[in-house]
């Protein structure tokens, strides 16, 4: 009996997407991969759009189709969640519905498994169509977060992966709401092998994904698995003192010296708002850390399906 890989496919407003993926993975399996029994997963996140009746449709006409329908969007991270810990197979690989995610890499990446590697990833070696400005941050988040993590994430590094059972039941037990999985695949650890590739735009549709969306998605990846704000904020608080004594023993000497000449408010003024605004600065990322402790103790699940079949 060959053994099953179950594909998991997050997908929000992707209908003209969906019956590309499936035949293009159908054509990778009935080629390349025949020894993998295959189960596709798509996981609607909550899509406005006919996504789920285009998934319905497939699975009238091929048994080997299956979806987890959300009762709403709880975003990609959860959707992802959602299929890892629904499908029951030997393999399991998580790809967007965009095309984005060459099926045709699947072989190379069952090839890196059985060399005796759990995982093996997809690494986005460039970024061509892809705005100036989105790619410079992109690339600067990776080399901040490997800076102040002890836990590495390999730049261009997708969620693209195909892995063990073993790699997928330790990502699952990890039963955290607010997910990083970029993180989350490479704090489990495991012998992992990432195949390079050059950049694929999207087939059709507009990515969910703002300039705004990324940004809070990076802030939250340095949060969850890096303390370094608050060492950070502490340092500002220390320095912000120290400064403060010199300039009052500063002040002090001259006074004696010189005697004081000027009232000096509009100094002291500007002295209180700057002290004022880091100690906002410094509130509001504790605050975050704080919040994320507010919604972990709530422990909300992670996902709502509506419907699995």
């Amino acid at each position: 009996m060959p053994q099953s890989v179950a594909i998991i496919i997050p997908c929000h407003n992707e209908s003209e997407n969906v019956p590309l993926i499936y035949q293009a993975l159908m054509k990778t399996f009935q080629t390349d991969l025949t020894q993998l029994q295959p189960q596709i997963w798509y996981v609607n996140d909550g899509s406005t759009d006919d996504t789920l009746a285009q998934v319905q449709h497939l699975q009238d006409s091929d048994a080997q189709v299956h979806y987890i329908d959300l009762s709403r969007s709880f975003g990609k991270e959860a959707a992802m969640y959602a299929g890892l810990v629904t499908a029951k197979a030997d393999y399991y690989a998580v790809m967007d519905a965009d095309l984005q995610d060459p099926p045709a890499m699947l072989p190379d990446m069952y090839a890196a498994l059985q060399e005796g590697y759990d995982m093996a990833g997809a690494q986005r070696t460039d970024r061509s169509g892809e705005a100036p400005v989105r790619s410079f941050f992109s690339n600067l988040f990776y080399k901040f977060i490997n800076r102040v993590s002890q836990t590495q994430i390999v730049p261009g590094a997708r969620d693209f992966r195909l892995m063990t059972r073993q790699v997928v039941d330790a990502i699952v037990h990890m039963t955290e709401r607010n997910r990083f999985s970029k993180g989350l695949f490479s704090w489990v650890g495991f012998k992992t092998k990432y195949l390079p590739y050059q950049n694929i735009e999207r087939q059709h549709g507009e990515t969910s994904w703002s300039f705004t969306g990324l940004l809070r998605y990076a802030i939250d990846g340095i949060i969850d698995f890096s303390d370094a704000p608050l060492t950070f904020v502490s340092m500002i608080g220390i320095i912000s003192f120290l400064g403060a004594f010199a300039a009052l023993i500063f002040i002090v000497i001259r006074a004696a010296l010189y005697g004081d000449p000027t009232a000096g408010w509009p100094s002291m003024v500007s002295i209180f708002l700057m002290i004022g605004g880091i100690q906002l600065f410094a509130l509001g990322i504790v605050g975050r850390y704080i919040g994320r402790i507010y919604i972990e103790t709530k422990q909300r699940p992670i996902f709502i399906a509506r419907k699995i079949k």
